[in-house]
């Protein structure tokens, strides 16, 4: 799932970088943004996913919580810091082009590195009881708190801003930035964080008995449950009661949440069809190749499709022509992913022992 999101995101950022103004009202272009969509949401929900895999095998071991807490925090602040670094090289890189508030923006690194933070906190306080009540617990929660995030979102882009802190501390909770309102563009905690506790429940569900015994099942309702919460955001926004003085489905409000919510299921069911009965696992698979190396080819194609290192002139091509740059970096991310994979390996290797004791090697 991480590769698709890189597949899909490097599709939204070339033919957005390199397309001449007026080939942004083509039909390829609009589904090219569509398809953009989908990036963000993906990469944080499985974090929350991830972050629910490494809780649960460290609580099953018989880890300590705040020993658990504090590592999945220290990876939270790594990514966070990781975030920050990139505004930096961004700065450097293009230091006539961008503005030194720049350096402050919040982007997908940052929110994933807070939401990682949240999360640790959030898992330190519903341990405890024994691994499967901490596994309820955890899966009730953080649907509530996902419900939560997405609820006060409106009110936070609007009418309960808080505008009298400073905008790099309000920038984390409505996206203001230096503008005068929110922007759809940022990703503050309220409300891409929910993405993350969505996720966080979807992985915890994953260790549950249901799960673990009737898997195809499982994820079939997955995919029934993604199905039922588009429906119920359609019918939603339809409705004439509102409970925001304010409402923008498409930006704020807690519908949209829930609609891409259900578009996330249904991929985690797709997913799982893809990799049990398709072809994901029938020899070499790029998805998987991206899914491995994420953080780097995001780090590293952004550079090379937005930045000064641009391998086309940005806002001047046309469609063929950007159709092929998009196919050269996703040629030269998938061989990076490839050096990286294969690095890290002989690198492993290399730090092994030579060789191991009989009475070692017997056991």
């Amino acid at each position: 799932m991480r590769g698709l999101a890189c597949l899909l995101m490097f599709q939204a950022h070339c033919y957005d970088s390199w397309l001449r103004p007026e080939l942004h009202q083509t039909y390829l272009y609009k589904i090219s943004q569509i398809a953009a969509t989908l990036p963000a949401p993906l990469f944080i929900f499985l974090a929350g996913v991830s972050f629910a895999l490494v809780t649960e095998k460290l609580r099953a071991k018989g880890i300590e919580r705040g020993a658990i807490a504090r590592q999945t925090m220290l990876r939270g602040a790594e990514i966070f810091g990781l975030g920050l670094l990139f505004r930096v090289q961004e700065y450097v890189l293009g230091y006539k082009f961008v503005t030194w508030t720049d350096l402050l923006r919040v982007d997908v690194l940052n929110i994933l590195g807070v939401s990682m933070v949240l999360m640790g906190v959030f898992c330190w306080f519903t341990a405890g009881g024994g691994v499967e009540a901490a596994r309820r617990r955890s899966i009730v929660c953080s649907v509530a708190i996902a419900v939560a995030i997405g609820l006060l979102t409106p009110p936070l882009w609007t009418t309960w801003r808080p505008n009298f802190l400073p905008w790099p501390v309000e920038s984390y909770v409505n996206g203001v930035h230096v503008f005068s309102e929110p922007q759809h563009w940022l990703f503050p905690v309220f409300p891409w964080a929910a993405f993350a506790f969505a996720g966080l429940a979807a992985g915890f569900l994953l260790f549950s008995r249901f799960a673990r015994k009737q898997e195809t099942r499982f994820f079939a309702a997955v995919a029934c449950s993604g199905v039922a919460a588009i429906v119920l955001s359609i019918l939603l926004d339809r409705s004439p009661v509102q409970l925001y003085a304010v409402y923008d489905y498409w930006h704020a409000s807690p519908e949209f949440l829930l609609l891409r919510c259900g578009v996330l299921l249904l991929l985690t069911a797709f997913a799982y069809a893809w990799c049990r009965w398709g072809l994901a696992l029938k020899g070499f698979s790029p998805a998987m190749q991206f899914g491995e190396t994420s953080l780097l080819v995001y780090w590293v194609h952004i550079e090379f499709v937005y930045g000064r290192l641009s391998i086309l002139p940005k806002h001047k091509c046309g469609i063929a022509l950007a159709t092929l740059g998009l196919c050269g970096i996703f040629l030269g991310m998938l061989a990076l992913s490839l050096w990286r994979t294969r690095s890290r390996k002989r690198t492993v290797k290399a730090l092994e022992p030579a060789s191991r004791p009989v009475a070692e090697a017997a056991t």
